[in-house]
């Protein structure tokens, strides 16, 4: 029995361990994670802010290949970021994520291409291939800007879709309500006068019409009022007598 019992006890001590050791991982690799997610944004600014610089603070080859990068980041950047938040409210996008995938890999390799370009010695030929540069990146976000706007229109469309049916309902609803009768009405009232709750109806131990003795309106007075029938109506407060 006590081996056992160790043997148990033993069981639980490396569960224990192991279910300790799996959740350190993970806190390490989401840490991780996140760093490098930081340090990749923080790279993206720095380039970004550089290709800026370039584009208008110089002139010529040089000026031409950071605004031809500076193009090519801003649109697939763009692009990537509208797909990846319709596709988690619209799985048909999945294709057009996976049709962008093999753009961005032409994309890459452009960027990588120009990025080799700034630092050619030979300005002359690289003046001569700014043409084709040009063609090969207005192509590029040019089917990055389709994608991004298809994917918007169709976003677009759905919720004007969803909010003409709501509003359609909201149309039928108000209908519904505002189409009371009098046959409702006269039950209501019959409804009341069977309670005893008429304007004329005489309450046991008072007059006809409502009218109280003198002795029942200070037991009136003392009494607690009726309980809000609204939570977000404020009860009256009881009258006192001096």
């Amino acid at each position: 029995m006590e081996a056992a019992l160790i043997i148990f006890v033993m069981l639980m001590f490396f569960a224990f361990l192991g279910l300790g050791v799996y959740v350190t991982a993970k806190v390490v690799g989401a840490a991780r994670r996140g760093v490098d997610r930081t340090i990749t944004q923080a790279r993206r600014t720095v380039e970004d802010t550089t290709l800026r610089a370039k584009s208008f603070g110089q002139v010529g080859v040089t000026a031409a290949l950071a605004q031809l990068r500076l193009d090519l980041r801003t649109s697939m950047r763009a692009t990537q970021q509208a797909l990846e938040e319709g596709v988690r409210t619209d799985a048909s996008l999945k294709e057009s994520i996976g049709l962008f995938a093999r753009l961005s890999a032409h994309g890459h390799e452009l960027d990588d291409e120009l990025k080799r370009l700034e630092q050619e010695p030979d300005r002359k030929r690289t003046a001569e291939s700014l043409p084709d540069l040009r063609e090969r990146t207005a192509k590029i976000t040019q089917a990055a800007d389709s994608l991004r706007w298809a994917a918007r229109d169709r976003a677009r469309r759905f919720a004007q879709d969803d909010l003409s049916a709501l509003s359609e309902q909201i149309e039928v609803e108000s209908g519904a309500l505002r189409d009371w009768s009098r046959a409702s009405v006269d039950d209501l009232s019959a409804a009341a006068a069977a309670s005893g709750g008429g304007w004329g109806a005489t309450e046991p131990g008072g007059v006809a019409g409502g009218a109280q003795t003198p002795q029942q309106q200070p037991a009136a007075l003392h009494q607690a009022p009726p309980a809000s029938p609204y939570p977000w109506q404020k009860s009256a407060r009881p009258e006192t007598t001096t």
